[in-house]
């Protein structure tokens, strides 16, 4: 008995201290609080970003960062890419766009949607896509996100 519950005990000793670099969190400091922007994020080499559209009725939206935008379509379109959470937990409702001569203003909102009453959401970060289309090609305009603003 006592060797197994010794046993037991190294074996998830060893296990809980094994995590890979790409999965320890960084902290800028010795002691510092790791925070979610402090927290290394990988993503597999093969894998793509999960395609979405928006939804239109989330609750409690807000404003998201997207982390890259590319005109696509011979710049009729832009493509997004964007870190959020599990979905029915954290969808896309909708996407606004904002066009002037010198630039291209794409604020993304995301919420919760009315089907995840109920249901458990884990924290898991997902990247997602979405493609927007535009009244005029970007061309030398500049590709602004509007919630950094």
């Amino acid at each position: 008995m006592t060797t197994t519950l010794v046993a037991g005990c190294l074996l998830l000793a060893t296990g809980c201290g094994s995590a890979t670099p790409q999965e320890r969190p960084l902290s800028k400091a010795p002691g510092a609080p790791v925070t979610s922007a402090s927290v290394a994020t990988t993503t597999p080499p093969d894998a793509k970003p999960k395609p979405v559209k928006p939804t239109g009725d989330a609750l409690n939206t807000r404003k998201v960062r997207w982390t890259k935008a590319k005109a696509v379509s011979k710049g009729h379109k832009v493509q997004l890419r964007w870190w959020s959470g599990v979905e029915p937990c954290t969808v896309l409702d909708r996407v606004k766009v904002k066009e002037t001569r010198k630039r291209v203003t794409i604020t993304l909102y995301e919420g919760t949607s009315p089907k995840a009453k109920g249901v458990s959401c884990i924290m898991m970060a997902v990247e997602k896509t979405t493609t927007v289309k535009l009244k005029a090609p970007v061309g030398k305009r500049k590709i602004v996100d509007g919630a950094k603003s």
